[in-house]
């Protein structure tokens, strides 16, 4: 027996002289220019595969054996640092990148390394492009636009030339969750989808999420668009700013305490409408926007946010109507480090998308509006270099004005509120990433949503419980017969709502250089955009889920395959996805959607699928640099009866949604010839957007009606167009740095349908079709500075 506990004590000894104490070594990556904290920098110990990646405020977290090491830090953009680690205890290192060749005592300073793709990374599916490379590539008006670029990649596509919103992998544009320092943006547009709200002088980064979406991301069923402003220069003054052919921008940071705080201010606003005073033209259109920030660094665990956004579309048609809209936002952030290995970030956002319309004519004034208060707090546990641990809550509270009509003047009309809408919406949430072998790593989480729709409204009863009723004999759906209504008191719940989201991702490296990836996520969305458009406009009207509008739900699976090729002087991403979604809103024919109190009375529920392929092969290094990008995916709705004798929408078969695009390919390319000059190209060649034309018309009562093919069976002719953009520095070394930047849309001058219509032919009374095109070629000129 003493033998035996003898040679037991002798095992724990060995046992303990064997196992290797860990430490931590954590900080913030900044830039070392600007003090800017860098996110989606990676820390990398060299020959191995142990490391971390900075998070959307700089902070890292890497938990290590005792042992030397040498460790690396590499982000786009910015130097290589390469130095000795001796982790002997829990250690707390910042560090600062740099742009240019520098030399540091006791440190190596390399040329970076081609921006690879992250092979072993289990996320999937995320579009992203560098704030500078999309700066360079050539745009309408010489407009820079972070949502157009994003079109120029697999997955990402617009319902037609200059138009608001964006589809991805065959969703509805209104299935996008639109992000800016974490506050919701219900209409991104500016001049009616010309251009985005996003001025890419204030941004720091943006990630667009295909597929694959993390559990802390929830509301939307297709994609995320996670875009994140400027913290400011807290070290020196830094002006940036251009002169367009369409708005001229400027944007001012710098430090407030140096090397403490912050702040940053930028505003655009366009003048084209000035030039239209000049003439007899009386109408106009322009917008404006402002952008600010301030950050203090209270401490080494406490740093304080205060962001905001304000922007305005006015459009004036010969002083008879008007109308503007536009949105603001206010987020408040306290990020506070509990220790070396939990971050938490807890912000207070406040958010309001406006709306209002005037016409002198009628003598009235519309009004609506989006508010909502939003509450997140969020934490990152770093438990070890194989398990990182993320968790939250998030609450928002919504109220709905879908219109307000007032009358001014002498109007007839009288004053009219359609009823405030209110809700609440809770998440819960935890996400894993775990590395289980060299190979193999997940990332995994769920989600606990759940939604309250709440008084105080009236909501109508209708016959047989049935706001849309189908007439056997006619074949057509008719609206619901109200019965009587019940009303709710403020805070009383008439709905409620909850759903599990699982997420998974997973990444099999076969080893440095090729992975394989695959993906679920399983999304609800609460909120339906009401649109008789394929895009969003500034009339469309929000509204939440009740027991008419269910809750829209979607699955989606994917697999890729990710590889660099040549050292990372190329990279190769190819995935293939399918998609489905439940409770997806339909039309009746002649569904009436403006200002209508009973919307539910229009619509149907059906469902949707989308599949697809996407390919992207990217140029990462040398003077030629870019991307090719191919998209072949199908988007189809479905609304059969809800009974074995209704036919539902379209004799309840499939049908093209508005947003199909089963090609869509584009070419991208800059060629750098010197320090001061540079040039762009981009290629676009997609697919027509599907649509509804006459196959016929008939006569009834002397008048000529139109017979149309069932829905969605036609499509516009192909779209395709060249745009090119060539810039000049004139002194790059000096602090005060300008840049001419001449560009020219659409450079062989097609012109692409917009959209057909219908007419007859005034001399032979014969039917014709008649293409809209709304561009053909366009030049511009646009200066930039810095200092």
């Amino acid at each position: 027996m003493k033998k035996h506990l003898l040679l037991l004590l002798c095992m724990l000894s060995l046992s303990s002289l064997w196992a290797q104490r860990k430490y931590t070594l954590s900080g913030t990556v900044t830039d070392r220019a600007s003090g800017e904290k860098l996110l989606g920098v990676d820390l990398i110990i060299k020959g191995t595969h142990m490391g971390a990646t900075t998070n959307a405020y700089g902070f890292y977290s890497l938990t290590l054996p005792e042992g030397a090491y040498t460790l690396q830090i590499v982000s786009l953009g910015y130097q290589t640092i390469e130095e000795p680690l001796q982790l002997r205890k829990n250690e707390h290192r910042n560090y600062q990148l740099s742009q240019e060749d520098i030399a540091l005592e006791g440190i190596e300073v390399t040329a970076q390394s081609a921006p690879k793709v992250d092979v072993r990374t289990p996320q999937m599916s995320v579009a992203s492009i560098p704030i500078q490379t999309i700066k360079k590539l050539p745009v309408l008006m010489g407009e820079v636009d972070i949502i157009k670029s994003l079109q120029q990649l697999p997955g990402v596509s617009n319902a037609g030339e200059a138009s608001s919103g964006f589809n991805v992998r065959g969703g509805a544009a209104d299935q996008n969750l639109i992000l800016l320092d974490q506050a919701t943006i219900f209409n991104a547009s500016h001049l009616f989808g010309f251009l985005s709200i996003y001025n890419a002088d204030a941004i720091r980064d943006m990630k667009l999420y295909k597929g694959g979406m993390p559990a802390r991301y929830g509301g939307r069923i297709s994609s995320v668009l996670d875009v994140y402003q400027k913290d400011g220069n807290n070290t020196q003054y830094h002006g940036t700013g251009g002169i367009g052919s369409l708005s001229s921008r400027f944007l001012l940071e710098g430090p407030i305490v140096k090397d403490k705080s912050s702040f940053l201010i930028g505003g655009r606003a366009s003048y084209a409408h000035l030039f239209l005073k000049l003439t007899d033209n009386d109408n106009s259109a322009y917008f404006y926007d402002l952008n600010m920030k301030l950050h203090t660094q209270v401490d080494e665990q406490n740093s304080l946010y205060l962001s905001g956004y304000f922007g305005r579309d006015v459009f004036d048609l010969s002083q008879a109507f008007s109308n503007s809209y536009g949105n603001t936002l206010v987020n408040l952030r306290w990020n506070h480090l509990f220790s070396d290995q939990l971050f938490s970030n807890l912000s207070l956002v406040y958010s309001d998308y406006y709306y209002g319309m005037k016409i002198d004519l009628s003598g009235f004034k519309w009004d609506s509006w989006i508010r909502n208060a939003n509450l997140l707090y969020d934490f990152k546990h770093y438990l070890s270099d194989n398990f990182k641990l993320g968790y939250g809550l998030q609450g928002t509270y919504y109220d709905f004005a879908p219109g307000v009509i007032t009358p001014f003047g002498t109007s007839t009309i009288n004053y009219k509120a359609l009823p405030h809408k209110y809700a609440l919406e809770l998440g819960l949430y935890a996400e894993a990433e775990h590395k289980l072998s060299e190979s193999l790593t997940l990332s995994y989480g769920l989600r606990w949503s759940s939604f309250y729709h709440l008084g105080k409204r009236s909501m109508p009863q209708y016959l047989r419980d049935q706001a849309v009723l189908f007439h056997p004999l006619q074949r057509i759906y008719q609206r619901g017969i109200p019965i009587g209504e019940r009303h709710y008191k403020a805070g009383e719940l008439i709905d409620v709502y909850a759903h599990w989201e699982p997420r998974l991702s997973l990444s099999y490296a076969f080893d440095d250089h090729r992975s394989l990836k695959a993906s679920y996520a399983r999304m609800a969305q609460y909120l339906h955009l009401i649109s008789n458009t394929s895009s969003p406009t500034p009339l469309d009207v929000w509204t939440p889920s009740d027991r008419y509008l269910k809750p829209q739900y979607s699955d989606q699976v994917a697999l890729g395959y990710a590889t660099n090729l040549k050292e990372g002087a190329y990279s190769l991403e190819t995935e293939v996805f399918y998609k489905t979604v439940q409770n997806r809103l339909d039309y009746i024919d002649g569904a009436n959607l403006t200002a209508n109190e009973f919307i539910e009375r229009e619509v149907l529920p059906g469902h949707t699928r989308a599949y697809g392929w996407e390919v992207l092969l990217r140029k990462n290094t040398g003077t030629l640099t870019g991307w090719l990008s191919y998209t072949y995916s199908k988007s189809q709705q479905q609304t059969p009866g809800r009974t074995s004798y209704e036919s539902g929408i379209n004799n309840g078969e499939w049908y093209a949604s508005a947003y199909d695009k089963p090609h869509n390919l584009s070419l991208t390319g800059t060629y750098t010839f010197s320090k001061k000059w540079n040039a762009s190209a981009v290629f676009t060649l997609q697919s027509g957007i599907p649509g509804n034309f006459p196959v016929g018309k008939y006569r009834y009562f002397g008048v000529s009606i139109a017979n149309y093919s069932a829905r969605n069976a036609y499509r516009l002719p192909l779209y395709h167009r060249l745009d090119v953009s060539l810039s000049y520095t004139p002194h790059p070394e000096r602090k005060w740095k300008s840049e001419w930047v001449f560009g020219v849309y659409n450079l062989y001058n097609r012109y692409n349908a917009a959209s057909i219509y219908f007419r007859s032919n005034r001399e032979t009374q014969q039917s014709e079709a008649v293409k809209l095109s709304i561009f053909g070629i366009v030049p511009s000129i646009t200066y930039n500075f810095s200092f």
